[in-house]
């Protein structure tokens, strides 16, 4: 009698050919830092890993190397955080991989925040990651949701035609992974779910068949430094925005 994980196909009224699925282990990059000890912002496009952050990391690339997973492609949003974050969970694998970047994969753009008034200011930073979010909100006065799933979910369809892949590693960023995930629980419509929190470095294990639908989430939010989230509550960017506020306080 064949397992479970490798049934053969059956014959007669009731076949059944179990489809062939490839895996896509997505995860988010490390913790940073955004502002400097003088609470002025850092570059988001050049930052890089904090000490924790890279601690993150290298605890996802343990995780990894303890079931001996092997990755046959590994893609990155090309910033610098993103490539940080899987040369360090390769350097823990063991692995030796040309790393490819997907500027389509950056992280959502925010915009200027200066002609705001300050009670518009919250909205500004979280909205985006509140529930089931409208396509016409804009992400820190900037880029929106509809433009974010635009150039996220079309990308998708190139990497699955590629079929010399088994399991691929995806190092992206929390909108960007919402906006995957979103696609993934809904892939024959448009949404974007806002509330599906991402952890930085944390593991999503997603697996995709021959159809464009046959998608299955079998892993979401998976933080290997702390799997259970015990002293988790807030929301990354909850964090940032206080973060945000401490600096015009200083101001």
């Amino acid at each position: 009698m064949s397992s479970l994980g490798h049934l053969s196909p059956d014959t007669g009224p009731l076949a059944f050919t179990p489809p062939q699925r490839r895996r896509i282990y997505l995860m988010r990059h490390g913790d940073v830092t955004y502002f400097d000890d003088s609470g002025k912002p850092i570059d988001a496009d050049t930052v890089p890993l904090n000490e924790l952050g890279r601690s993150q990391a290298s605890a996802a690339g343990r995780a990894f190397a303890a079931e001996n997973i092997r990755f046959d492609r590994v893609i990155v949003s090309g910033l610098p955080r993103t490539r940080e974050t899987a040369e360090r969970v390769l350097a823990e694998t063991g692995q030796h991989i040309d790393i490819e970047t997907w500027p389509c994969w950056e992280e959502i753009r925010a915009g200027s925040l200066s002609g705001l008034p300050p009670a518009e200011l919250a909205q500004a930073f979280l909205s985006a990651f509140d529930g089931l979010v409208p396509e016409d909100t804009r992400f820190m006065n900037g880029e929106s949701v509809r433009e974010l799933l635009d150039r996220v979910v079309p990308p998708l369809a190139e990497l699955r035609a590629d079929t010399s892949w088994d399991t691929v590693l995806l190092v992206l960023h929390g909108g960007v992974n919402r906006a995957i995930l979103s696609h993934a629980l809904h892939p024959l419509g448009r949404l974007f779910l806002g509330q599906l929190a991402q952890t930085p470095a944390c593991i999503n294990a997603l697996d995709v068949g021959d159809k464009p639908e046959d998608w299955v989430v079998r892993l979401m939010n998976f933080a290997p430094p702390q799997p259970l989230h015990r002293d988790n509550r807030l929301t990354v960017m909850e964090k940032i925005f206080a973060s945000f506020l401490r600096t015009r306080k200083r101001g």
